[in-house]
């Protein structure tokens, strides 16, 4: 089959030849932002979910819509251990300055001009030059997050609701939003709620974000909804295969679609991986059991040169060991003593390395105690990455 047709390309955050069974959730996006527009009160909303299962291009969805319905669009991701000050402040001035060219926000856009001028200086950020008119008296500068990212972010409100205009701001990977960051942010949009102003924040990140939100602030469960991003429903996922085979003139047997659905877990990264490697298998279609047989090796093996290895290699040696402790009681959630039971350990001295390893994203809590993979089928990898693992030497 025509390689130049393919028309599966795994990447992080590109589009999926077919976009199924999301509907739900681009249908609520769109809703919200359309009253929004229309001036109705509306919350922002998180998508959680783990690894690979199609946040990102989401989120790049639902900026599409926004643009469309002439939002200004703030788009963001929170990079592991930088505070959101850094990126946040550069990437208002554009949107600021678009505003400061409607004649009736023109004062008010400079007033936030000079919020986000203040906001800067205080937390130490280049923003670079500003050429427009600019509020003589800095503000947003006290050096405090919790005051000065809400008031930023108000004056950037009340600009917008001068121009009769929206804005949108996207942010991917909030789950690294540092803990005064992400109360500050979720205070900002509380004030904004209050005040009726047209700024709404989508945002994505991985399970553990809902938790994270309701400790910085008690009451962002009622400020956010979390719409749950999971693998797709079988029928969906095989959509996702077929649909696209289809449109370049070729298909797919039942039983060979049906074992890629079975061993990507409808996952929608997995899906384009496995679609990729089955036409590269294919002589001719419709692509059958014997291809994807030989798809679930290429895949397996570009998986682990790639999407798993990139995390594997910023682990430490004892938060491998942990991992792979977890590999060993299989794929489903497991109880923190269970884990330290096969390492030969206290549950208390692993404390430190299990909060570690929810920083940097590799494990979440789904409750009190339990501990899962935020990357699924990353337990099948550690075992072929340490098949000789023993909890009785390597730790």
């Amino acid at each position: 089959m025509d390689p130049r047709k393919n028309p599966f390309a795994p990447g992080a955050g590109a589009p999926p030849p077919a976009l199924v069974g999301r509907d739900d959730i681009i249908d609520a996006a769109d809703i919200a932002l359309h009253r929004m527009r229309d001036g109705r009160p509306e919350k922002s909303q998180l998508l959680l979910g783990l690894r690979g299962v199609g946040k990102t291009v989401l989120l790049n969805k639902i900026g599409q819509i926004a643009e469309n319905l002439g939002y200004l669009l703030v788009r963001l991701e929170a990079p592991e251990g930088q505070r959101l000050a850094a990126y946040l402040a550069p990437a208002l001035k554009g949107t600021l300055i678009q505003l400061s060219r409607s004649e009736k926000a023109k004062d008010l856009a400079g007033q936030a001009l000079g919020a986000l001028r203040g906001f800067a200086s205080a937390f130490k950020v280049s923003i670079g030059e500003i050429h427009v008119e600019v509020s003589e008296s800095p503000t947003a500068d006290s050096g405090n997050l919790e005051i000065d990212l809400p008031a930023l972010l108000l004056s950037v409100g009340k600009a917008a609701k001068a121009a009769n205009g929206c804005v949108a701001i996207l942010i991917d990977e909030v789950q690294y939003l540092a803990e005064e960051d992400l109360r500050a942010l979720i205070v900002a949009f509380h004030m904004i709620s209050q005040n009726g102003l047209p700024v709404v924040l989508f945002g994505a990140g991985l399970p553990q974000v809902a938790g994270l939100a309701g400790d910085a602030k008690s009451y962002a469960e009622r400020l956010f909804d979390y719409p749950p991003v999971g693998p797709l429903s079988a029928p969906a996922a095989g959509e996702a295969i077929r649909r696209p085979l289809q449109d370049e003139g070729a298909d797919i047997e039942d039983d060979a679609l049906a074992e890629i659905v079975a061993a990507t877990g409808g996952y929608p990264y997995f899906l384009q991986e496995w679609g990729k490697h089955a036409w590269a298998a294919a002589d001719t279609p419709p692509i059958d059991s014997a291809d994807v047989e030989q798809a679930s090796r290429d895949a397996t093996a570009a998986l682990d040169k790639n999407f798993f290895r990139v995390r594997f290699d910023r682990l430490t040696p004892r938060e491998q060991d942990y991992l792979r402790a977890m590999a060993e009681l299989g794929p489903g959630a497991h109880r923190s003593g269970e884990i330290a039971g096969l390492m030969r350990r206290r549950v208390e001295s692993l404390g430190p390395l299990r909060s570690g390893l929810i920083k940097k994203g590799m494990i979440w809590s789904p409750s009190h105690g339990d501990t899962s993979f935020t990357v699924p089928l990353f337990d099948e990898f550690m075992k072929r990455e340490m098949p000789d693992w023993n909890p009785l030497t390597d730790n």
